[in-house]
C-alpha cells in the first residue's frame, strides 16, 4: 500500500492506496467524505467531478491519486461556507442557476478555474470555458448569468 500527502482545500492530508490508479474522485468521496464532485459519466465527458489541481480545472474520475501527490486540490467544499459563500457560489444562489443541481459542482469549479486565468471573461470566453461541463436541466442561461455577474463584481 502506498501513501499519497497532498494539499486538500488548505490543509495536508494524506491518503492510503493500494492501486496508484484509483480515481481521486473516489478517493475524495470515499476515503475523506467529500461530496462535492459527483461521479456522473467516469470518462471526463460531463464535468461532474471537477475539481481544481494547483487552481486548474481537472476531472477527478480520470486523475489517478498518485498524480495528485505533493499538489494542492480544491473542491467545491474548499470555496466557501453556507455562512460566507464563495463569489462564485453567491452568484450561482442569486441567478438560482440550479435545477436537479447535480452539475453545479462541475460549472462552479470549471468558473473558478476559468475566473483565475481571465479574471473579466467576455460571455464567449465564459461559454468556451465552461463548454466541457453538461447541465442536463438545461439552466445554461442562468449559469452563464451567474458567472457574469461575479466576472463584472
Amino acid at each position: 500500500m502506498a501513501n499519497y500527502s497532498f494539499q486538500l482545500n488548505g490543509r495536508a492530508v494524506t491518503v492510503d492506496s493500494w492501486d496508484p490508479a484509483q480515481p481521486l474522485l473516489y478517493v475524495l468521496r470515499n476515503t475523506l467524505g467529500l461530496h462535492g464532485p459527483k461521479f456522473g459519466c467516469g470518462l471526463a465527458q460531463c464535468g461532474a467531478c471537477t475539481v481544481l489541481l494547483d487552481g486548474k480545472a481537472v476531472r477527478s474520475c480520470v486523475t489517478p491519486v498518485r498524480q495528485v501527490a505533493r499538489h494542492a486540490v480544491t473542491t467545491l467544499e474548499g470555496l466557501g461556507t453556507p455562512e460566507k459563500p464563495d463569489p462564485i457560489q453567491a452568484a450561482f444562489i442569486a441567478e438560482q442557476a440550479a435545477q436537479c443541481g447535480y452539475c453545479t459542482n462541475g460549472m462552479v469549479m470549471a468558473t473558478k478555474s476559468l475566473l483565475n486565468q481571465t479574471p473579466h471573461p467576455t460571455l464567449d470566453q465564459v461559454k468556451q470555458g465552461l463548454a466541457g461541463n453538461l447541465c442536463r436541466c438545461g439552466t445554461h442561461t442562468r449559469i452563464l448569468s451567474a458567472v457574469m455577474r461575479v466576472a463584472k463584481a
